[in-house]
């Protein structure tokens, strides 16, 4: 009897792991429509005129970094260091932490397509 139930235990604990992974827990705003998707990585300003670093704006969805939403819009690895892409993101949002950026803001991210 007690293997059945730390068998049921355990089952119970990896359905729920794989739900909090797959689906999430937390409250999301409503489903978006296709263009929606697209509308989040236009590209609003091809260079930042303040800083002279190429651009381009995008809205964090969950379990994005900053890393992956540049690799993302450039659909490669990165082609510079971390610590580069660290220092171009903190300039073009105003010393903003790459490490805590907020879902669902929208934040500029440096364009290294070219």
């Amino acid at each position: 009897m007690k293997k059945l139930l730390g068998f049921v235990l355990a089952l119970i604990v990896i359905y729920v792991i794989y739900y909090d992974l797959t689906t999430g827990t937390l409250p999301t705003s409503p489903p978006q429509q296709a263009d929606a998707k697209a509308e989040d990585t236009q590209a609003s300003a091809p260079v930042d005129t303040d800083t002279g670093i190429p651009s381009f704006d995008a809205k964090v969805k969950p379990g994005e970094t900053v890393i992956s939403i540049v690799e993302h819009k450039i659909n490669k690895s990165l082609p510079v260091s971390i610590p580069e892409l660290i220092e171009d993101f903190q300039t073009l949002n105003k010393g903003k932490s790459p490490e805590k950026i907020q879902i669902g803001s929208t934040y500029h991210f440096p364009d290294y397509s070219k």
